[in-house]
Order: structure tokens, then C-alpha cells, then sequence
């Protein structure tokens, strides 16, 4: 089992979305499980579309989710010259041909195929040319690609661990590119070459490629290598609905999730989820726990379904199984992108500990946080929490009240609950509370309510109440 080696092979063209974390986790997992090597291979064989930047944000990615990887990362293109090696070899050897139709002549007979109702594809016209033909399109300038000679008649077939066994007709596949013109490899050659010379034993990856791996799985075996590595070809992951995932359902970089206050803890166990279970329901799991419990075997065939509402309840599970201290360092960038001034490291301590009973993200934190840290000057109630206190019935008199009780109470949690104050003004705390936490928090919702009030202290508190009637007065 300790020669087991998985590969995430990534193309660096765009940001590490959902499925693309979710792929490099199962590798990752399968590999820890079995002790083998995840190796991290990034395949930029598109050459117009791939970027440096991608090349970085995959890594960075990887490392914040703790994926950290055995070997690599190896830059498809920088193999390129073995790639026209082993295409060269397999022309030399029948398999493969050299094919110098034009662009606009493959259009052409697609047009032709199209309309006499064909399958589309290459048909073959430079299968078998001469080689006086061959010498007239080299001295008329064209360029030529590489084409693999697929088989006639017969069947291609692979057994998957996830969806079993996998077969196709070769009559379906057409002779396809290896070579671009200007001889760097397609997908198809740079993937078979690489995972042979990188001794893969085990592919894990989106069902969407599942039908490449007919072409891949033929390459090999043009190249004398019969043996197949094991496939494990994953499900879809849907949105809601089964809506195709979109950038509302999901489909966003994994590091808008990082910066919006999910922990990368969160995102291992929840990716982890989308696709493969354990057989006791238990969910809550850090990454070693899953990695003892994974096997490729387990994944699910059908498709898993994105949930932003269950994440989100997950995320907060893991931030109170985090110890304060942890927790605050993590709090901390949040705290400080959003520039609050007066900051004072002992009040934000206590905050957070506060908020960690019921917050659901880092950022949900940092938000409730900021009343502490601006002047009560400064304090903004926003807009949605200011109409519903002016709606309120009896708001002014509430607040004076309040104003009354803190003026004189013990500061203590016991000493400044203002439910006697909304009791003996005929209100129900639960329908009133809102106006406390508005003034004196900028929201209507926030921070256990008594605690934040003796963490503000006794001064600022009765300032932003009486500010809240001033602008009532103002209002009315």
C-alpha cells in the first residue's frame, strides 16, 4: 500500500473552485490513508489560457486547507519535449499519423457530416496519405498535427470503483489530436505520458473526465504499457434544486470562503461530505479523523448537493471546538482589515469569547466586535435596526429607562439586565430587546446584550442611549 501515489493535476487557468478542492481532498485523503504520495502536478497544457497567478493561488489554496503534498509541483509544460518524444515514437509506430488537414477544410466536412445527419468528427482523410501527398503539404507550407490512430472495431473498457465497469464502442471515438501544429502535447498525451512516468497507481477526479480516460487508457497502451491505474471517478457536486453549481450555488474561489470567515477545518470536513459519508452518520470530523476513516471504495456514485446553509452551521461547530486563544488569533486579521480604532486587546479577548456560543463565521465575529472599538461618537446604528426602533412602540421611553437603571445599578451581568425597565413599561423583553442592542451595539441583534454592556462600561453605554433619544427627538 506505501507505493500507492495519487496526483491533483490541476489546469491553472482560472481560481481552485468547489470540485477542484473537493478532487485534490480525496487524493489527499486517499493517499494519508493508505500512507502513499499525493503529488501535486499542475497541467497548463492550455497554453493561451493558463497563468502564473493560477499556478500560485492553487498552492496557496492547497496550503490553507492543509493539503500539503509528497512531490511537486511539477509544471506540465516543462515536460513538453518528452511529450513530442513519445508522440514521435508512436507515429514511428503506426499508432499515430501526422495529419495536415486546415482548419477550414475540418469545418467544412463538419458541415457535410452535420447535414447527412453524422456523428461529428475527424473522418480520417489523412489516415493513410502517401508520401508524395505528404510531400506536396509540407512544400505548400501547412502546418501538422498529430493524430492517434484509434482502433476500427472492438470495445474500450475500464472498470471504475465508483461507477463500475465503464465501456464504449471505438467506433464512437474519431482519431484525435496529440499534437497541436506547433507541436505542443494535448491533454490527452501530456496526461497518459505523465501518469506513466510518474509510476500513478490511483486516478481520482471528476466524472466530467471520465470519458477522456478511453483515449488516455489507449495511449498507454500504444506506448507498451498495459497495466491500468485504478480510477475512481467522482460525482457532480449540484447546487440546490440540482441546479448546476454556479458561483451562487458554491462555485466560487475556495478563498472567498477563507474571506468571508470560514475556517479551512470546516471546508476539509464539509468538501469531504460532498460525495463520501461514514456508515455511522457521525459528520464532525477534523482531517486526520476522515483521512483513518477514507477510502476511495466509499465514494458515492450519485450526485452531491452544495448546501451554503449547512456549511455555514458546520463552520460554527468547528469555531467552538477551537480553544479561545485560537479562536482570537483567528479573529484577529478580520478586526484589524476593518481599521477599528480604539482597539484595546483586553475587551477584545472577552469579546470574542463572547460571540463564540453563537457566531457562525470569523468575519460574523469580527463584525459584532466593532461597537467596542469606535467612539460613541462614531457608533452608526445601520439603517434596517434604526426603522425597526423608530417602530417600536414606546422607544424613548424605553431608553430612559434603561439610561435611569444603568445610571445607579451594580456593573455587574446581574446588576445591568434591563428586563425590569421593559417589564414595568408594559413591553415583552423578547419584542423590545432590539432597541437596547441597537443604540448601544449598532444592530439589532449582536453580543450577549448584558455582557457587551459591562465590557463597554458605564460611561459609553449611557452615552449611546441618550444619543438614540436625541436622534429619535430629531426623527419625530
Amino acid at each position: 500500500m506505501s507505493k500507492t501515489r495519487v496526483r491533483f493535476s490541476p489546469a491553472p487557468t482560472g481560481y481552485l473552485h468547489v470540485g477542484g478542492a473537493r478532487t485534490a481532498l480525496f487524493n489527499w485523503l486517499y493517499a494519508r490513508h493508505v500512507g502513499g504520495t499525493f503529488v501535486l502536478r499542475v497541467e497548463d497544457t492550455d497554453v493561451g489560457r493558463s497563468t502564473t497567478e493560477s499556478v500560485e493561488q492553487i498552492q496557496n489554496v492547497l496550503s490553507w486547507l492543509g493539503l500539503n503534498w509528497d512531490e511537486g509541483p511539477y509544471i506540465q509544460s516543462q515536460n513538453s519535449n518528452r511529450h513530442r518524444e513519445v508522440a514521435s515514437q508512436l507515429v514511428a509506430s503506426g499508432h499515430a499519423y501526422e495529419c495536415f488537414c486546415t482548419k477550414e477544410e475540418l469545418d467544412q466536412r463538419l458541415e457535410i457530416q452535420r447535414g447527412a445527419g453524422l456523428a461529428p468528427g475527424y473522418d480520417g482523410q489523412c489516415r493513410d496519405i502517401d508520401e508524395a501527398t505528404r510531400a506536396t503539404f509540407v512544400a505548400e507550407g501547412r502546418g501538422a498535427t498529430v493524430r492517434f490512430r484509434t482502433p476500427d472495431s472492438g470495445r474500450s473498457t475500464f472498470i471504475d470503483v465508483v461507477r463500475g465497469e465503464v465501456s464504449v464502442e471505438w467506433s464512437t471515438i474519431r482519431d484525435f489530436v496529440l499534437l497541436r501544429p506547433d507541436g505542443s502535447p494535448i491533454f490527452y498525451l501530456a496526461n497518459a505520458v505523465d501518469d506513466v512516468d510518474m509510476a500513478i497507481t490511483h486516478v481520482v477526479r471528476g466524472e466530467d473526465l471520465i470519458d477522456t480516460t478511453h483515449r488516455v487508457l489507449a495511449i498507454r497502451h500504444a506506448m507498451g504499457v498495459d497495466d491500468q491505474p485504478v480510477y475512481a471517478h467522482c460525482p457532480l457536486i449540484l447546487g440546490p434544486g440540482g441546479h448546476k453549481l454556479s458561483k451562487r450555488y458554491g462555485a466560487v474561489n475556495i478563498e472567498d470562503f477563507r474571506d468571508a470567515g470560514y475556517l479551512p477545518e470546516t471546508l476539509v470536513n464539509y468538501l469531504a461530505l460532498l460525495g463520501w459519508g461514514t456508515s455511522d452518520g457521525v459528520e464532525l470530523m477534523s482531517a486526520i479523523q476522515i483521512a483513518e476513516r477514507f477510502d476511495i471504495a466509499d465514494i458515492n456514485r450519485s450526485s452531491a448537493t452544495f448546501d451554503g446553509t449547512k456549511l455555514e452551521w458546520m463552520n460554527g461547530e468547528h469555531i467552538r471546538m477551537l480553544s479561545t486563544p485560537d479562536l482570537i488569533e483567528r479573529v484577529r486579521p478580520f478586526v484589524a482589515a476593518a481599521q477599528t480604532k480604539g482597539f484595546d486587546e483586553i475587551r477584545f479577548a472577552e469579546a470574542v469569547g463572547l460571540a463564540q456560543a453563537r457566531a457562525t463565521t470569523l468575519v460574523h465575529i469580527a463584525n459584532q466586535c466593532e461597537f467596542l472599538f469606535v467612539t460613541d461618537e462614531d457608533l452608526a446604528i445601520d439603517d434596517s435596526s434604526w426603522e425597526r426602533l423608530v417602530a417600536q412602540d414606546g422607544t424613548a421611553a424605553l431608553l430612559e429607562s434603561a439610561v435611569q437603571h444603568l445610571e445607579r445599578c451594580d456593573w455587574t451581568v446581574e446588576g445591568v439586565d434591563l428586563r425590569p425597565c421593559v417589564e414595568g413599561l408594559g413591553h415583552k423583553p423578547r419584542k423590545a430587546m432590539h432597541v437596547f442592542y441597537s443604540a448601544i451595539e449598532g444592530h439589532a441583534a449582536g453580543l450577549p446584550l448584558w455582557e457587551s454592556i459591562v465590557l463597554l462600561g458605564r460611561e459609553s453605554v449611557i452615552a449611546r442611549l441618550k444619543s438614540a433619544v436625541a436622534k429619535l427627538s430629531a426623527t419625530v
